[in-house]
């Protein structure tokens, strides 16, 4: 099977991360999605070092390798009259068509909103932007640490307020990207009952202001403003960081229960009153890490582990990202494919986040995920094709 979406035509214009990411997410469920490049190719191409090259093949960037797998690529100058005809008629055949431009490029290009509904009454758009699409500030340009700034996500990150730190990857634009794709598949859902396309919107700004979850109402309900404070939960206690021989793990006491099989696993008094509830042991959050670090202190981080998973505390380690893929579990969850790349032969991606199943009459489960995948492209690798099929007459139905 090559995925629940297959038969789907995904025409991306998108560059950058957000945007890739959604086609690439639709991609891998199974949609075909032609990937319309300027000739100069997608920014991140250039992004790197990394890059990787095998012999006199042109150097590949390991970013684009990251968000631009089961695509195909044209490149295609929609500032020439030939080119944004071509544009045309792959969105006459589209189902999807993204972008992420600044808001008002399409509409110079001569592909606004009018203009594509007219060309494809049932084609969805997705549109990303970087601060919204209307607002005073809707001209910005989006780039995802700017965002993770101005949306107050690296005010909550970091070990106190005064040094604001960045999430390790580009959040803003992941979560813009994930957010794209469900909202393309909804409007996808919405186009079934009423047979019209309909245009999604979201920004890197929405995407990180609605994962502020139990932090935006900490504000908008408490009146109370979240900052930055490491690696221990702002209201649960404890759930976090913990020093032990040699290293440290982190642990999670989500209620009381856990916290007294926590005190008797490591013969810690759990009729202290300091630390009778989580509201105590917030309050006393110091001397409890104290105290917590005192007992771990005497056990490697292994036998630390053990120990707390035999008591049923939720617990693990802090890995490196080679460690990760390495890892039986990973690789037991299907986070890694492998593709033929057209210049650097077999390379590793990490997978896809999703896996789907059947079950039949008697409860047995058959994996129906996607497994054949395409690697990224390289630049104008299909514009043969794609032009051939373009011109190929359009099958009566």
């Amino acid at each position: 099977m090559t995925g629940p979406l297959e038969g789907l035509l995904v025409v991306d214009l998108t560059r950058a991360l957000a945007g890739p990411q959604a086609g690439m997410m639709l991609g891998d469920l199974g949609a075909r999605v032609i990937k319309v490049e300027s000739p100069a190719g997608d920014d991140t191409r250039s992004w790197g070092p990394p890059f990787v090259r095998i012999g006199d093949n042109t150097p590949e960037s390991t970013y684009f390798l990251s968000c631009n797998r089961n695509k195909e690529s044209i490149a295609l100058d929609l500032k020439r009259d030939e080119d944004a005809e071509r544009l045309a008629r792959l969105v006459e055949r589209a189902d999807v068509l993204m972008e992420n431009f600044k808001p008002g490029t399409l509409d110079r290009l001569g592909f606004g909103s009018a203009r594509l509904m007219q060309l494809n009454p049932r084609l969805v758009v997705l549109s990303i932007s970087g601060f919204g699409h209307d607002g005073p500030e809707a001209h910005r340009a989006g780039y995802d640490q700017i965002a993770q700034g101005e949306a107050g996500l690296m005010s909550l990150t970091g070990p106190d307020e005064d040094h604001p730190q960045r999430v390790g990857v580009p959040i803003g634009d992941l979560l813009a990207g994930i957010n794209g794709a469900f909202g393309v598949l909804a409007a996808l859902r919405d186009r079934d009952r009423t047979g019209k396309g309909q245009i999604v919107r979201t920004s890197l700004l929405a995407a990180v202001v609605a994962a502020h979850a139990f932090q935006g109402t900490r504000w908008t309900v408490a009146g109370e403003v979240g900052r930055a404070q490491g690696n221990q939960h702002p209201t649960i206690a404890p759930y976090g960081l913990f020093r032990c021989a040699g290293g440290s793990v982190q642990i999670a006491c989500g209620n009381d229960g856990m916290w007294h099989r926590l005190c008797a696993a490591f013969g810690i008094g759990a009729d202290d009153p300091r630390y009778a509830t989580n509201a105590d042991r917030l309050a006393n959050r110091e001397s409890l890490t104290e105290l917590l670090e005192k007992a771990f202190s005497g056990h490697e981080a292994d036998a630390l582990l053990r120990t707390l998973e035999e008591a049923g505390i939720p617990a693990g380690r802090v890995r490196t990202l080679d460690e990760v893929y390495e890892w039986e579990q990973t690789h037991s969850q299907r986070l890694l494919v492998d593709v033929e790349h057209q210049s650097l032969g077999k390379i590793t991606l990490p997978g896809s986040a999703l896996r789907t199943f059947t079950v039949d009459a008697t409860g047995a489960e058959t994996e129906t995920t996607r497994v054949d995948h395409v690697p990224p492209p390289v630049l104008d690798a299909d514009a043969d094709a794609i032009r051939a099929w373009l011109d190929a007459p359009t099958p009566r139905s």
